[in-house]
């Protein structure tokens, strides 16, 4: 399954799904495993995890901080990837991809209600306005993302604002605001075992 991981490239006939849609090996184009239970489980939390970019110890953190909240699990996991600022940047266009995304967070180049922020997990609250930084406003992978990305629609709880490089987060997210299909409920049952 495509995950969009390489920003534009998924977009071109040079996307390595595209190419090779198999295994690889020797016997790759002719192994056809079904996968059942745990398997089907596996794949979907590392799946989930790839999209995200997110490693195993954290991804359980967040699934244990998600068991905490009231209401479904799996849903407040979502929320939580979603609320991420290297997936908000990605969102609202001012990266290719969340690893870009996470690439100009760590350079320092975003600042949340007017502060600083370099950690690629802040996770974002209603009511933050999230916005690149004076001095970064000219910089030349920000401009050729919102370049690529100028397509591509922000979810509905973002108000962006690209003419000022300029982001407010309205509204929580919800399962129905993720663009991939995502079952959740399959990575609850692996960490429920």
């Amino acid at each position: 399954m495509k995950l969009f991981l390489k920003g534009t490239k998924c977009f071109t006939e040079k996307c390595p799904i595209e190419r090779r849609n198999f295994v690889p090996g020797q016997h790759g184009k002719a192994r056809r495993a079904k996968l059942q239970g745990y398997g089907l489980q596996l794949r979907e939390k590392q799946k989930v995890r790839r999209i995200y970019g997110v490693l195993e110890r954290q991804f359980r953190n967040y699934f244990e901080k998600a068991a905490d909240l009231k209401g479904v699990t799996g849903e407040n996991l979502l929320q939580l990837l979603e609320r991420r600022l290297d997936n908000v940047l990605y969102r609202m266009g001012l990266g290719s991809s969340r690893s870009q995304s996470r690439q100009i967070v760590l350079h320092g180049h975003i600042q949340v209600n007017g502060r600083k922020v370099n950690i690629p997990s802040f996770l974002v609250k209603p009511g933050d306005v999230v916005e690149i930084r004076e001095g970064s406003k000219e910089h030349k992978g920000v401009q050729i993302s919102l370049q690529e990305t100028g397509h591509r629609a922000s979810p509905p709880w973002l108000q962006v604002d690209t003419a000022a490089l300029r982001g407010t987060v309205t509204a929580l997210p919800r399962k129905d605001d993720v663009a991939m299909p995502i079952q959740e409920q399959l990575i609850v049952e692996l960490y429920s075992k």
